[in-house]
């Protein structure tokens, strides 16, 4: 998902490294500049298109997961359109995010394939580079939002994959029907 001779930088291998070691199910990545949350795919099924619908097996989860966000925060569930993000409120504010704009080797592509963890990107306020006197307005419309979010953790299937004897069996490959998405359990 990296274009010839692409390298990775020490910290993003690390990163990667990381997120395989340790069974995480769940993560934001948040950025600056626009109030919308995106979901995975952010890089489009057909590199040469730039703003293509790319759903994952798993889209109505991501949507959910999304909603989450976007519906507890002030001012990206707002209705208003005179405000940066207003082409994202009839959409709810949330996207799929190779259909706002296609990138390759994002993070919530990267941890959708190659992990358990389902991460969406939260664009948290209109200024990709707030002043330090901005943070603490972006952090209270934020704070309700993030936990909203964190508390999804407690949706779906859980448990223990085990055998007979009780013990636990590590990288056991679960289905859902209908997801053509398995995950695997962990240590």
């Amino acid at each position: 998902f990296s274009p010839p001779g692409f390298q990775v930088a020490p910290e993003t291998k690390a990163v990667m490294k990381w997120l395989r070691s340790i069974p995480f199910v769940l993560s934001a990545s948040l950025h600056g500049g626009e109030l919308v949350v995106t979901y995975p795919y952010d890089y489009s099924r057909h590199p040469l298109e730039e703003k293509e619908f790319s759903p994952t097996p798993d889209e109505k989860m991501f949507k959910m997961l999304a909603k989450a966000y976007a519906d507890a925060h002030p001012v990206i569930s707002d209705r208003s359109e005179l405000r940066c993000g207003g082409n994202f409120v009839k959409r709810g504010g949330i996207i799929n995010g190779a259909e706002w704009y296609s990138f390759t080797g994002g993070m919530a592509d990267f941890n959708y394939l190659h992990t358990n963890c389902f991460e969406v990107t939260v664009e948290v306020g209109c200024e990709k580079f707030p002043l330090e006197e901005e943070l603490f307005t972006i952090w209270h419309e934020n704070r309700d939002a993030l936990l909203n979010y964190m508390e999804m953790v407690h949706r779906g299937i859980k448990g223990i994959v085990s055998d007979k004897f009780g013990n636990p069996i590590k990288n056991a490959r679960i289905s859902v029907r209908g997801i053509q998405h398995d995950v695997t359990t962990g240590n």
